[in-house]
């Protein structure tokens, strides 16, 4: 029994440090479970606090940023000019104080009448001459005593015209002018004339000392715009 005992507790020693061993090995590996994935990748720490109190602090995320190219200043449009001659395909030639447009009708800019290329020159001339009268005031008989005068009734003006397209050599009142050429309108000239009124269409243009617009007798004027010939007599210089 003696020697038996000794024997038994040699092996239950060695039963003890085979399992001891063994423990720890399990213990070992167990160790490798939690931190390393199935596939042998380091798993993450997991938190319900900041990173930032569990590990260094992250790194902001770095975004490609392009900023967007300038766009080239759009040249100005360029404006359109006040009284662009009805946007018509004519372009106004100015030379001194002649303006001219190119066709067969005046056009009226600013106040101004271009004359129409095509027009026989003392016609020009006439519409030349008539555009120094637009800043001259209605004055009752003016013109008459002389051509040149510092205010124009409507009679006179017409007559400055007409001495200015050497179609007349002395100034005409209102009556006189109901008789004056031939009848009906013509090619370049038209006279159109009753008791206590005249006015003229020029290559197109009215030259008036009325405004129908406004009103009133202002003086020597062109218009674009035509007006009511009932009541008138209309006449025109031979040839013309």
């Amino acid at each position: 029994m003696s020697a038996v005992t000794p024997r038994f507790s040699r092996r239950l020693a060695v039963l003890f440090f085979a399992g001891s061993v063994a423990v720890e090995m399990a213990n070992a590996q167990d160790g490798r479970t939690d931190t390393r994935g199935s596939f042998g990748v380091p798993l993450q720490p997991f938190s319900l606090r900041e990173t930032a109190d569990t590990g260094p602090r992250a790194e902001p995320i770095r975004v490609a940023y392009y900023a967007p190219r300038s766009q080239p200043a759009l040249a100005p449009r360029a404006e359109s000019v006040e009284d662009d001659l009805e946007r018509t395909n004519t372009f106004p030639e100015i030379n001194s104080n002649r303006p001219m447009v190119a066709g067969d009708r005046a056009i009226l800019r600013n106040a101004i009448a271009y004359a129409p290329s095509h027009a026989p020159d003392n016609i020009k001339n006439a519409i030349w001459a008539v555009n120094t009268l637009r800043r001259k005031p209605y004055v009752w008989g003016g013109g008459h005593a002389s051509f040149n005068d510092y205010g124009y009734d409507c009679s006179g003006a017409v007559s400055f015209a007409l001495h200015y397209a050497g179609l007349l050599d002395a100034p005409l009142p209102s009556s006189d002018l109901r008789d004056y050429g031939r009848r009906g309108r013509g090619r370049w000239i038209t006279i159109y004339s009753r008791n206590g009124h005249t006015f003229a269409i020029i290559a197109g243009l009215r030259l008036d000392t009325t405004d129908l617009r406004d009103g009133g007798d202002v003086g020597p004027r062109w218009y674009a715009d035509g007006r009511d010939t009932r009541g008138f007599n209309a006449r025109h210089p031979v040839g013309w």
